[in-house]
């Protein structure tokens, strides 16, 4: 058995996810590497899910009797799980919706409703990166159409970095909103904001930080990174699906608008008009996703057991060693950073002139789940000139001998088509 430091004990903990035990085909071991499009879940989740609807099942927050009230005890307690676990300031900062893509599309339609001075509109630009998830670009299109406003991007360099050469001259005085990825969905660059972070503040701009790939598999500090707003979603960090987080600076959040409406969301109504709740109510419109929000305070709880520092130095030795064991397999090219420095745990290649599907498909007719294609990130396959990609995402179950599957299997896949 291959060893390599600073692994987490991945015996103990494959123990708490029951998926991991099933078997595939014919028979073989389930080799799970499909970690950032969905996380597997621990028993400590599925049980907090069940014993939910078994024993506390009611709506929140407008019950007098006791199921109600602790369903509401659960579903706040589960915000101030996520509100620890990201160091916010105030519980009230964080906003539950159903998954990032939902966050996103709130901040942006606030801005496009907002008063001076957040307003997006016609004369003013908006900011994002060639390297976002379809989530940080479509919404923002979407806005830049509705208002006028300039939409524009910082592009990628040949090994898969943000081009920050032009900071100055991407981010401008007219600019109101910049908006950028943590980790990078496909190649897994980490990015290293503080460039981004320094130039939006001197002129005024908004900064909003897609953090879905980098809540699962790191410290989480929205204080440090110093953004207006962080989106990320729980199904990808043990949680269930379902289940989405958007934090915000309060003042933000208290002057903004609402995206929906409905109940729950308002504090008075008339035929006339409308008043609405303090945040976070206010962006909560209609019964919330109560399971998937306990489901995702357990998950907290079970990350923050084991440590996100740990999770993170788990990941990086085990990146570490598929990036040199990938590199071995002839005509295999790695789209993105080709070391393990400043990446997170996914790795996104082609093999040859073998057409992606056909490699995700040989890889699960030997029990090996991958993701193929361009992984809601077409802009970067467009940029290199690929129609699409093979991509292996690891996480805190992964192992040592999934990666040497994962290889043996391309080695396979290229001896099958010859």
């Amino acid at each position: 058995m291959t060893q390599i430091p600073g692994l987490l004990d991945t015996e103990a903990i494959r123990k708490d996810f029951p998926i991991l035990d099933r078997t595939v085909h014919d028979g073989d071991a389930l080799v799970y590497l499909d970690n950032a499009a969905t996380s597997q879940k621990p028993r400590q989740v599925l049980d907090a899910l069940h014993e939910y609807y078994e024993r506390h099942n009611a709506n929140v927050h407008r019950g007098v009797h006791v199921l109600a009230e602790e369903a509401t005890a659960l579903y706040e307690g589960a915000r101030d799980k996520v509100a620890a676990f990201v160091n916010a300031p105030c519980r009230d900062e964080v906003v539950f919706t159903k998954n990032a893509s939902e966050s996103l599309n709130l901040v942006a339609n606030m801005l496009g409703w907002a008063d001076e001075p957040y307003r997006v509109e016609a004369g003013t630009e908006i900011v994002i990166t060639e390297m976002e998830h379809h989530s940080n670009i479509v919404p923002w299109q979407l806005l830049a159409q509705r208002t006028g406003a300039e939409l524009k991007w910082f592009g990628l360099t040949d090994d898969g970095r943000l081009d920050l050469s032009a900071v100055d001259e991407v981010i401008t005085e007219r600019t109101k909103v910049v908006s950028f990825t943590l980790v990078s969905n496909i190649m897994g660059t980490f990015n290293p904001i503080e460039a981004i972070v320094r130039r939006a503040q001197e002129v005024g701009a908004l900064v909003v930080v897609d953090a879905s790939q980098a809540a699962p598999h790191m410290p989480l500090d929205v204080q440090a990174l110093q953004a207006d707003f962080v989106a990320f979603t729980g199904h990808k960090m043990c949680g269930p699906t379902g289940i989405g987080v958007l934090w915000g600076r309060q003042e933000l959040l208290d002057d903004l608008p609402p995206f929906l409406g409905g109940g729950e969301m308002i504090e008075t109504v008339t035929m006339h008009a409308s008043t609405y709740a303090p945040a976070p109510h206010k962006f909560e419109a209609g019964t919330p996703p109560i399971a998937e929000a306990v489901g995702l305070g357990a998950a907290v709880d079970y990350l923050s057991s084991i440590g996100m520092d740990r999770v993170q130095d788990h990941e990086h030795a085990l990146t570490e060693y598929a990036v040199a064991r990938l590199k071995e397999i002839p005509e295999l090219r790695i789209i993105g950073p080709t070391t393990a420095e400043e990446r997170g745990a996914t790795i996104s290649f082609t093999l040859g002139d073998i057409h992606p599907h056909d490699v995700g498909q040989v890889l699960d007719e030997q029990g090996i789940a991958v993701r193929v294609g361009h992984h809601c990130a077409r802009p970067v396959c467009l940029r290199y000139g690929i129609p699409a990609t093979t991509r292996a995402s690891f996480y805190l179950y992964s192992t040592p001998a999934e990666v040497d599957a994962l290889a043996d299997g391309l080695v396979h896949v290229r001896n099958f088509f010859g």
